[in-house]
């Protein structure tokens, strides 16, 4: 792995395990950094301390790597000197390294002579601790013999502070009954020892088996169980970390989140598929690069976990978005971490990268922007939405990264930035969290319809872009879809009811993915922008679920049920939605992709939404909405139209039913509106005739689209009454007021108003 996915790595582990702690600690390729070990000001100046420092954690370092079977060490540690001490050369001043962020404390032993090491632990198991102490006596050695060596000490406390473990021995009851024997508190039981007991008298001390006492079943007080210097059982670190054989406890793994990033071939992942299962854990895998191996998303979808993948392309951000998709987390949506903007440019001859964020009322609260380079830091410009310049970048020259937090909440509206540098590449990313927990911030759900795809088989991509439960309407959605290769495909994701979108105005956005350039993995990235034409909907149409029943008949009689709520699908507020999102759809992994160049086995896309009804009497007027020459992409070379008396004919022998001529209808470009008004002929079309219409696109290598949904038109002639004479009773009747409210071709709505002196005014319309 490259530096620059080394940088990037600290800082998404740093986010997925949490920002709201001081401490500075990441974990970069396995390795611990930024731990910071603070000597306190009234330990006298001693050089030879900080070497032993040194030595200490190099010491534990080898030692966690062994018990951790290679997966962890320890990688750098800074050192906080006191300002009382003579300055050196080799001495730096602190960047973030404070007193208050130490992870571990030097101190003098209080009360004096009490040189334990310990952990401050305020949480219950699991929960990490607060700051490891320990005395120079201690570092120094002088403890080894009550203690065991400095490092797998430092190892046993460290799994305090990171992991929040609990010791695995017990001060107060050293030993317990188990089916009647009396055994020693240990980890494992197989590790050996003697119960002896220690007696001093007369400025004399001897040892002697330990004596059982008749009341409690156990041993004397005093009694210990002192181990064998050598054992082949292996001990937990938790339990005698001096002991040489020795591994960290297993604990429970279920309800636990995995991250599993590789950018290597494996071939023994498959080994440990019936563990994973059995395991109970959620397995999120990130496929770094080309090479990683194949099988990895297997474990992903045997465990529910996402699957991402982050290629080469460093302008691409895509390690970034892909640990962005999983630090959002799984809590409450006023809680998550929330993309607002992820993009990268490779700039050559100090060129500028410049760009808008919106922050929009709904985020502000912990926004965070991050910069990160291949070379030298850029120059990072950033205004407000009132054009105030922001300084404080804190700049970080070895993981090649800079960053910002917004105090309290941002600044609701557009902020700018501009970013210049020479011969690399820039990448911007911008985090914010809902600026209320009463107002649900809006949100952009992004993902794909399957997780493999076999080739000519089309893929879907869908982004849900919600406030709450009200839709987001007439954004703009794009999605970028990159393959191993490094091509990346822009597609305009729609909310129209057309091709692959199911609902129109829903607030989910589709499109149907067919350029396939070569076989592997393609990541995902949404990109979502509201401005003035987006809308909010306050009521949402229901789409599918129970019947309603209005009523029951029970004993002959009509029981009926409450009116069942009006749903109102024109209820549309035309405000303002100006936002900007972005998002991971995970990846999928695309087969039997043909070598270049690929041949043309997409047809066009299904009419879903083909509408007809009578005009002028006699001519038929049909709507829909244009598909593609691929799917919903390009333009259909031709459109056949069938009609029919029949529906079950027209469905099952479309092509022996009678063709319209449609010479003159030449298709539009995909997602376009299509009129056609045509004439029926050589059909019988009379008064109470039923006909169905039903269309199918073809592109131009002669591929042919499903058949649309059938349309429905029935020709009603009224038949003529003469009018009515009024009776003489009817014209002493109250004479109504007639008036035209509104005009549709053809139709006239009248508003009758009847009038009844001094009494009632009744208005039906």
């Amino acid at each position: 792995m490259g530096p620059f996915k080394s940088s990037v790595f600290i800082l998404i582990l740093h986010l997925l395990e949490g920002a709201l702690s001081n401490s500075l600690i990441q974990l970069n390729n396995n390795g611990y950094e930024g731990i910071v070990v603070a000597i306190d000001p009234n330990v006298p100046e001693d050089e030879t301390l900080i070497q032993q420092i040194k030595d200490m954690v190099t010491q534990a370092s080898l030692y966690l790597l062994e018990a951790t079977g290679k997966r962890f060490y320890f990688k750098n540690v800074a050192i906080l000197i006191p300002e009382t001490w003579k300055t050196k050369a080799d001495y730096v001043r602190p960047k973030l390294e404070t007193y208050k962020n130490a992870d571990v404390l030097v101190a003098e032993s209080t009360p004096p002579g009490n040189d334990e090491p310990y952990t401050e632990q305020m949480g219950n198991c699991g929960e990490k601790g607060e700051r490891i102490h320990l005395t120079p006596d201690f570092i120094a050695g002088k403890k080894l013999a009550e203690y065991g060596p400095q490092g797998r000490a430092f190892v046993h406390e460290w799994a305090h502070l990171r992991w929040g473990v609990f010791d695995e021995y017990n001060n107060d009851e050293k030993f317990y009954l188990s089916n009647g024997r009396i055994q020693a508190v240990r980890c494992s039981a197989g590790i050996t020892g003697t119960n002896v007991v220690k007696k001093c008298q007369g400025g004399s001390c001897y040892t002697k088996r330990c004596t059982f006492n008749k009341v409690t079943g156990l041993y004397e007080k005093g009694c210990e169980f002192v181990l064998q210097s050598r054992q082949t059982e292996k001990a937990s670190i938790m339990f005698a970390q001096h002991v040489d054989s020795v591994i960290r406890k297993k604990y429970p793994t279920d309800g636990s989140e995995i991250v599993l990033l590789t950018d290597g071939e494996d071939n023994t992942i498959s080994g440990c598929f019936n563990e994973v299962k059995q395991s109970g854990a959620i397995i999120h895998t990130v496929a770094l690069g080309p090479s990683a191996a194949q099988e990895l998303e297997e474990l992903s979808k045997m465990t529910g976990g996402l699957q991402t993948y982050a290629s080469d392309q460093v302008q691409n951000n895509g390690l970034i978005d892909a640990f962005g998709a999983l630090s959002s987390g799984n809590g409450a949506v006023s809680q998550r971490s929330i993309q607002l903007e992820s993009k990268g440019l490779t700039l050559q001859n100090s060129q500028w990268m410049n760009g808008t964020v919106i922050v929009d009322s709904t985020v502000g609260k912990d926004t965070l922007f991050l910069i990160t380079w291949t070379m030298q830091p850029p120059q990072i410009l950033l205004w407000d939405p009132s054009g105030q310049k922001q300084g404080g970048f804190v700049v970080d020259k070895n993981t090649k990264m800079a960053y910002l937090q917004i105090p309290g909440i941002a600044k609701v509206g557009t902020w700018k930035y501009s970013l210049q540098a020479s011969s690399q590449t820039l990448t911007l990313t911008v985090t914010s969290r809902a600026s209320n927990a009463t107002l649900p911030p809006i949100t952009v759900t992004s993902k794909t319809n399957k997780d493999t795809s076999k080739f000519p088989s089309p893929l879907v991509v869908y982004a849900n872009i919600r406030q709450g439960a009200s839709p987001i309407l007439r954004a703009s959605v794009t999605a970028l879809i990159e393959s191993v290769n490094g091509k990346t495909v822009t597609l305009e994701l729609l909310d129209n009811g057309a091709g692959a979108d199911a609902t129109k105005d829903d607030g989910v956005y589709s499109r149907y993915f067919t350029t396939y350039d070569t076989n592997g993995r393609y990541s995902v990235k949404v990109r979502a922008l509201g401005g003035v034409n987006a809308a909010r909907r306050r009521v949402i149409p229901q789409q599918s679920g129970a019947l309603y029943i209005p009523g029951w008949i029970e004993n002959d009689e009509i029981q009926w049920n409450p009116p069942r709520p009006e749903i109102n699908k024109d209820d549309v507020q035309h405000k303002q939605v100006c936002f900007s999102r972005t998002s991971s759809g995970g990846s999928f992994v695309a087969s039997d992709v043909p070598n270049a160049p690929i041949p043309d086995l997409f047809p066009p896309g299904q009419i879903t939404d083909l509408k007809a009804e009578i005009h002028g009497g006699s001519l038929i007027n049909l709507t829909w909405t244009a598909p593609g020459d691929d799917y919903d992409h390009g333009t259909a070379h031709k459109y056949i139209i069938r009609i029919s008396t029949s529906i079950l004919d027209l469905r099952d022998k479309f092509n022996e039913s009678l063709q319209v001529n449609t010479t003159a209808l030449i298709p539009k470009e995909a997602n376009s509106e299509e009129v056609f008004l045509f004439k029926p002929e050589n059909i019988t079309f009379e008064n109470g005739t039923d006909l169905f219409i039903a269309i199918q696109a073809v592109d131009k290598v002669d591929l042919k689209s499903e058949i649309s949904n059938i349309a429905r038109v029935s020709l009603f002639i009224p038949p003529q009454t003469p009018p009515e004479t009024p009776s003489p009773d009817e014209t002493s009747a109250p004479c109504p007021n007639i008036h035209i409210n509104s005009t549709i071709p053809g139709i006239h709505i009248l508003k009758i108003m009847w009038k009844w002196i001094g009494e009632l005014q009744l208005s039906i319309a």
